[in-house]
Parts: C-alpha cells; sequence; structure tokens
C-alpha cells in the first residue's frame, strides 16, 4: 500500500463510502481504486486526484497532503545512482533487495534518518 492509498482508504472508511460508491463518482473503475489503494496502480493524474478532493470535500491543509502523499507514492521507483559514490550504489540495491524484509518500525527509522541527514547543510 502506498501512502497516498492508506489516506485515500482512511478517508472513505471515515465518511463510510465503499469503493464502489467512489469509484462511481470518480467515473474510474472500482479496480482502479482498488489498485491505487493497493500501491498496484501509479500515482493518480493530477486531474482525478484534483476530483478525488473534491470528492471528499477536504480542507485546503488535507487537500495539501493528499497532494504531497501522491508524490511520494509511486510503487515503483527507480534509484540513478551513476556519477554518486560507490556507497550510495551500494545503498540502493540493497534497500532494493531487503526492504521487503523490513519491520515498519525499522522502514520508519530509516526513512526518519534518510529526511534528517539529507537536510544537513553540506553533508
Amino acid at each position: 500500500m502506498t501512502p497516498l492509498g492508506a489516506k485515500l482508504r482512511s478517508l472513505r472508511e471515515q465518511r463510510g463510502v465503499t469503493l464502489k460508491d467512489m469509484a462511481q463518482a470518480l467515473n474510474v473503475s472500482s479496480a482502479y481504486l482498488s489498485a491505487l489503494e493497493h500501491g498496484k496502480r501509479g500515482t493518480p493524474t493530477w486531474y482525478l486526484l484534483q476530483r478525488i478532493i473534491a470528492y471528499f470535500n477536504v480542507i485546503w491543509d488535507e487537500a495539501e497532503e493528499l497532494q504531497r502523499l501522491a508524490e511520494l507514492s509511486d510503487p515503483r521507483v527507480v534509484i540513478d545512482t551513476g556519477g554518486l559514490c560507490p556507497e550510495a550504489t551500494e545503498l540502493a540495491n540493497r534497500l532494493a533487495a531487503d526492504i521487503g524484509r523490513l519491520a515498519p518500525d525499522d522502514l520508519r527509522f530509516i526513512r526518519n534518518e534518510v529526511i534528517k541527514r539529507a537536510g544537513r547543510k553540506g553533508a
């Protein structure tokens, strides 16, 4: 499941909306919405995301969160380490090989550590 998929499912459950009803309102198939929630489809188009935001009638902050989550929800990521140090290539390959064996707590720790360290100046 992607971050956007988890948020969409949460919004549907909070509002008591079925996948079928939401799909019908957005003029997409329920199979597509299910695949989007489960991370089997890529990021939705900007237009569909705007329709989802309007469908849930969310406030501005939550609309921005949905847009941010959509940007972070491509389930088929490619990391180009060409021109980077050998450690970058090793990290990308180890992550690709082992991500499925990591617990959610470990993944959160690694994500937070990358965010923290990437924000350092000159690091």
